[in-house]
């Protein structure tokens, strides 16, 4: 089986969707890549969820995309006496390094490396946003601030500070145990929360050690200042709108959003567009039009693939949620808007061998009318750099190894499949071709651009281009 579209749709699974039944139907929906959120779950769930995604995978023979979601420095505020209290505009209130349990007053506040980097003027935002405190001023143990938006605080609700460089490791000692967890476990991308610098991103490839990519995500205003450096540094970049739209005005959002994506598409890094893109079919059976707009117009833009959060994961309709987001991506894909969209974002190719045979196939491609673009790769990159250029004929991606494959799952316009070693030309056309039939991307008469690296085998070094036609005996 293959998508009919090209962009991807990653799928977070939890508690609404744990069976095996379920999670088939997620994939059988649309779902490309499944979200496994580690800020809730325990080990177990998580091993159990990825046993089923690989019986699946082996029933169906597609290659499956696990996404390993480190829960990353969550800042949050103490507990509270009550449980809860009410703050008023106007009124002073405290966070210190106290631990005793809270009050309308004060609460404890554990994390004491903020206490050096806050400073008079600086604006705090608790519980997503909801309540907003001016810092008045500060010192070693603790921040007089001055409620500006009041409202219940509670237990554990979480802080942000979009006006500061926070002094903290994106990987917390949790982050760690649970990236080695991942790994073991067979993830094949690792998603690296609160990236503030691309130092982040290079603390946690070092641990990561190639086993899986790793995919930094944006949602804090700091790593705009250095977006080129971190998607640079990373295999891949997700728009993560919840705590970005937390610290950031509103209206800056959109525009961020297309910043980051021309950005990701220069350097040819997949790019994922997440939270509450369909946020109402968490108890609805239908989204807004609005929602629809919005996953609508991150497919425009370019993204690569859209997310599902607490839609799939705890919603009361996970495989609606797929099934609409399949139905916007294909409809827009459709639209000759779209087409001319694409090619008015196409990017130069950069200087060397692989973007210049790249830039070839997409030529080659539209002038012979070749039905699929075929690329050769044993890591990947030159199926991502076919990517880059935003062929209109599906990618056809054909590796000898499987954790490239499943890697491959998230990028725009690629169709996996594991095939046996090539050792020279003649069978690498031979493979394509039949391939490109078995798969159901190419019939008898029609023609196929393909792309490889010689010597075979060898990452990094594609250098060759060939137009074939499939014949009855492939």
């Amino acid at each position: 089986m293959h998508r009919s579209r090209k962009a991807k749709i990653v799928a977070t699974l939890g508690p609404a969707s744990s069976s095996k039944e379920m999670i088939k139907a997620l994939f059988k929906a649309g779902a490309d890549v499944f979200r496994f959120n580690f800020s809730h779950g325990s080990h177990t769930d998580h091993q159990l969820r990825c046993n089923i995604v690989r019986e699946i995978e082996a029933e169906l023979g597609r290659p499956i995309a696990i996404l390993a979601d480190l829960q990353g420095p969550k800042l949050r505020v103490g507990q509270f006496s009550a449980g809860r209290v009410i703050l008023t505009a106007g009124q002073d209130f405290i966070l210190d390094s106290d631990s005793t349990p809270g009050d309308a007053n004060r609460v404890c506040l554990p994390h004491p490396e903020l206490f050096a980097v806050i400073t008079a003027g600086q604006a705090l935002l608790l519980d997503d946003g909801k309540l907003r405190l001016q810092v008045m001023d500060s010192d070693a143990h603790s921040i007089r601030t001055r409620v500006i938006n009041g409202g219940a605080l509670s237990d554990r609700k979480g802080v942000n500070v979009p006006d500061a460089v926070l002094p903290i490791p994106a990987l917390t000692e949790k982050d760690k145990r649970d990236l080695a967890f991942a790994l073991d476990m067979g993830a094949d991308w690792i998603a690296l929360s609160f990236v503030q610098r691309p130092e982040d991103v290079a603390e946690a490839k070092a641990l990561v050690a190639g086993r899986a990519g790793v995919l930094a995500k944006l949602e804090k205003p700091a790593a705009l200042d250095r977006l080129e450096e971190i998607v640079a540094a990373s295999d891949a970049i997700m728009v993560a709108r919840g705590d970005l739209g937390v610290e950031l005005p509103p209206e800056r959002v959109p525009g961020v959003q297309k910043r980051i994506l021309r950005v990701c598409r220069s350097h040819g890094k997949p790019i994922v567009i997440a939270t509450q893109m369909l946020e109402s079919m968490i108890a609805a059976p239908v989204p807004t039009r609005a929602e629809a707009s919005d996953v609508a117009s991150a497919i425009y833009d370019g993204a690569d693939a859209v997310m599902l959060s607490a839609e799939s994961a705890s919603g009361a309709y996970p495989v609606a949620a797929v099934e609409i987001m399949d139905r916007i991506i294909s409809e827009v894909e459709r639209d000759p808007l779209y087409k001319n969209m694409v090619a008015a974002q196409h990017e130069a190719p950069q200087n060397n061998k692989g973007d210049a045979i790249c830039a070839a196939l997409r030529s080659v491609t539209q002038i012979v009318g070749a039905v699929a673009t075929v690329t050769y790769t044993t890591s990947g990159h030159t199926s991502l750099r076919a990517a880059r250029e935003r062929p209109m004929a599906p990618i056809l991606s054909i590796t000898p190894t499987m954790n490239t494959a499943r890697r491959l799952a998230l990028v725009w316009g690629v169709h996996s499949s594991v095939s046996d070693v090539v050792s020279n030309e003649d069978i690498l056309v031979a493979t394509a071709c039949r391939t490109a039939w078995q798969e159901g991307l190419a019939q008898v008469g029609e023609q196929i651009a393909i792309t490889a690296g010689v010597p075979f085998g060898q990452p990094g070094s594609t250098n060759l281009l060939r137009i074939a036609e499939i014949w009855p005996q492939h």
